[in-house]
């Protein structure tokens, strides 16, 4: 169960963040959300699939770490065997939360930054101060609130990202199949992806609008990414030393 709790200087001023890679600090996740903007950097060492919610009905893109539950197959002994990591990963423990306030005798709802004080990361002896001696925010501090603006935008994003992919109707079920080395064979369902075939039926003034408004590059980078299925099943086959 998460503890969120709204970070400041006075209560936080001796906490630290673990952030190395590891299992053990929660990073043993098969996959983790990402957005439009990051695609061109996920790409290169993730596959991208969607997933949709069950309760909401609502797809959301995911980068893949792995075929199975807790399968994270870019860790290792070193930390994070990959020159990106996603950026709802980097950001834990950190949160966006709101907060009523009041200005000019109006109540608006702001965005504050929050931090799972139950997370492993969450410590007083090591890793990066949120806070500067005499209470100002460290350069980490600083960056994590930067990274959290992005990822915000990034939801912002993908909530338009997806309407139209849902419009023009060019998400579709897939069946990931994998077979190891040893034969044995593994099936993950409930992902998504881009239907090629309706892709290429679009009539041409849909396709200018998906070039204007880059959505066509962001589909463009999903299905690239679809061929790094090949190296997670490589990493698979190494660290079961087949």
């Amino acid at each position: 169960m998460a503890n969120p709790v709204l970070v400041n200087n006075i209560d936080h001023k001796n906490v630290k963040i673990d952030t190395r890679r590891s299992a053990e600090l929660g990073d043993n996740v098969w996959f983790t959300l990402t957005f439009p903007d990051e695609f061109r950097a996920v790409q290169t060492h993730y596959p991208i699939f969607f997933q949709k919610d069950p309760n909401t009905g609502e797809f959301f893109p995911v980068a893949l770490f792995g075929f199975a539950q807790n399968e994270n197959l870019f860790l290792d002994e070193n930390g994070w065997d990959a020159g990106y990591v996603p950026l709802f990963v980097q950001r834990q423990p950190f949160t966006i939360g709101t907060q009523m306030q009041t200005i000019d005798g109006q109540s608006q709802e702001n965005r504050v930054l929050t931090m799972d004080m139950d997370h492993p990361r969450v410590n007083e002896e090591h890793g990066e101060p949120l806070f500067l001696e005499f209470g100002g925010n460290s350069d980490y501090l600083e960056r994590i609130a930067g990274m959290m603006e992005t990822l915000h935008l990034g939801n912002e994003q993908n909530k338009d990202f997806i309407a139209c992919l849902t419009e023009l109707e060019l998400l579709e079920a897939v069946n990931v199949d994998v077979q190891l080395n040893d034969g044995s064979k593994h099936q993950m369902v409930g992902f998504y992806t881009i239907n090629e075939e309706k892709l290429d039926q679009l009539p041409d003034d849909k396709l200018a609008g998906l070039v204007k408004s880059k959505y066509l590059f962001f589909i463009h980078m999903v299905l690239a990414s679809q061929t790094n299925i090949s190296h997670l099943l490589k990493r698979k086959n190494r660290q079961l030393g087949l």
